[in-house]
């Protein structure tokens, strides 16, 4: 009995034993089962355009103000009261149109008077003429001296000119005349007037009654470098043949393209520019004296340009400019750059890209220098 009780205790000993050993092995497996398992993660998509070399039309933006294609301000060129108003502000007159009407009393007696001076002259010609013709016969036969004669012809000669005097008179007095309507010098539209029925004006005054603006076409004149004004002259077959677009204080564009018209003939020893100046079509009115704007027009072309858009470019905190490519072990890295100018909404490349290789377009913050990419080309730069 004792021998039974002694292989019970052995038996549940051992039993004990391997039960924990299973207990230990199965912690173990679950344990191993919660340990993570490292595994490398996708290569990042990005979106490139790859570079290639086409003919690129490079362009110069220059601001300026609007002026009207011809102006007039309109001043009396005599002397009187203003009697009446005879346009209505702010509209359109056409040239040789009545502006104002001055008071004509006098100069309408002064025509009446030189009118009658003439006719006094022209009646003491007649006088002189038949003197002079009698004159002429009697001194063949020595009926009056060879002194009488000569006077009498002087006489005559006196009194024509008397008659051209007169009839100067009554010219200017006719003219004067007709300034008491004061006209229009050109065509356009007028603005204010700065008088009112009753006031004096005078003659030549520097304070214009009106100011008539011609703007059926529009000027704008900027400054522009001379060494651009000489590629332009080498680029084209001259100055009036290039086209100018007009982009507006707001950032439109003026639908209507304009030409350069001329440059001026001095260069500004300060700056080294030179003035020049574009016309554009206005027959809508859109365009007004005095507005604020830019002249955008193309300077010269480059037969082979790289384009890059301007969002691949990025620059250090000196401002050298860089751009992310990825190589053809499909890892990106950092290319430096020499940029150009803009051309649309792309930057213009003189440096450090070659035809074939892909610039990163999208996907910039995920792309790391060094580091594996995957790539999809989303478009050329040029489109």
């Amino acid at each position: 009995m004792l021998q039974n009780l002694g292989r019970k205790k052995i038996k549940n000993k051992f039993s004990k034993q391997a039960s924990m050993v299973a207990i230990s092995i199965f912690a173990i497996a679950l344990a191993s089962c919660n340990k993570p398992v490292m595994m490398t993660p996708p290569a990042p998509e990005v979106g490139v355009t790859v570079v290639k070399q086409e003919p690129v039309n490079t362009s110069t933006e220059l601001s300026g103000r609007t002026s009207a294609y011809l102006v007039s301000d309109v001043r009396p060129q005599i002397s009187g009261i203003i009697q009446s108003r005879l346009f209505t502000e702010g509209s359109y007159v056409k040239k040789g149109q009545g502006l104002y009407q001055i008071d004509s009393s006098l100069y309408r007696a002064q025509y009446s008077s030189a009118l009658a001076s003439l006719a006094q002259a022209r009646a003491g010609l007649s006088s002189a003429a038949l003197r002079a013709q009698r004159y002429a016969e009697l001194v063949k036969i020595n009926g009056v001296s060879k002194q009488e004669n000569d006077d009498a012809q002087a006489a005559l000669a006196q009194a024509r000119a008397g008659v051209q005097a007169a009839e100067a008179s009554v010219q200017t007095a006719k003219i004067n005349l007709n300034y008491t309507v004061v006209t229009a010098p050109i065509s356009g539209r007028i603005g204010k007037s700065n008088v009112t029925p009753g006031a004096l004006v005078t003659a030549s005054q520097p304070t214009e009654l009106a100011r008539i603006q011609d703007v059926s076409r529009i000027y704008l004149d900027v400054n522009q470098s001379v060494n651009d004004i000489m590629r332009l002259k080498q680029n084209s077959s001259g100055l009036t043949s290039v086209e100018v677009e007009l982009l507006l204080e707001n950032g439109t564009v003026y639908p209507e393209h304009g030409v350069l018209q001329f440059s001026d003939i001095s260069v500004d020893q300060g700056t080294g520019t030179v003035n020049v100046r574009a016309v554009f079509p206005n027959s809508d009115g859109n365009l007004l004296p005095g507005m604020f704007a830019r002249a955008r027009f193309v300077t010269g072309t480059i037969p082979n340009g790289i384009l890059v858009p301007q969002i691949a470019v990025t620059r250090d905190p000196k401002g050298n400019a860089s751009v992310m490519i990825v190589g053809n072990d499909n890892k990106v890295a950092i290319r430096p750059v020499n940029i150009s100018q803009t051309v649309g909404d792309k930057w213009l490349i003189t440096g450090g890209l070659q035809t074939g290789d892909k610039v990163i377009v999208e996907g910039l913050q995920k792309a790391m220098p060094g580091a594996p990419v995957k790539a999809s080309v989303i478009g050329s730069p040029g489109k």
